[in-house]
């Protein structure tokens, strides 16, 4: 890990209810490791987070999923910088390969790229226990301080 100073789990947590506004703090999300070149979290699902009705009932949507791979994304790389940078997302792209049922899901955050004025990540999406990618993101952050 690099980065300017102690920033790990603890820290990670933190910011998660400082930084990001209150419809994304409930989504739950949680700091569960710190790795190389990301971090691990989990999300815990919800009746707010599931898709009403007919076909779709009992699947977390899509804007859940979204939301988490921007947010663990730019806690991911505080961490990795040692400190929280101010940054804005550029483009975040995400993929949907199976429904992820209502329940826990864990998300595994990969830095791809992490400059001095840009950064990329890659998000997996799992139900918890499952080895199956339910959803991936590609998140690219432009730094807005140096």
């Amino acid at each position: 890990m690099s980065g300017e100073g102690t920033f790990g789990l603890k820290e990670g947590q933190a910011l998660l209810g400082e930084v990001f506004a209150p419809w994304v703090q409930d989504l739950g999300l949680e700091i569960v490791s710190i790795e190389t070149a990301g971090a691990g979290f989990r999300m815990p699902g919800g009746e707010r987070f599931v898709r009403a009705g007919g076909a779709g009932g009992g699947v977390i949507c899509g804007q859940a999923v979204s939301a988490a791979a921007d947010t663990a994304s730019v806690v991911a790389l505080s961490v990795l910088n040692g400190r929280f940078r101010a940054c804005t997302t550029v483009d975040l792209t995400t993929h949907f390969m199976r429904p992820l049922p209502d329940g826990a899901v864990d998300l595994r955050v990969e830095a791809l790229s992490n400059g001095r004025r840009m950064a990329v990540t890659r998000v997996e999406f799992r139900a918890a226990g499952s080895q199956k990618v339910a959803a991936s993101a590609t998140c690219a952050f432009v730094y807005l301080e140096e």
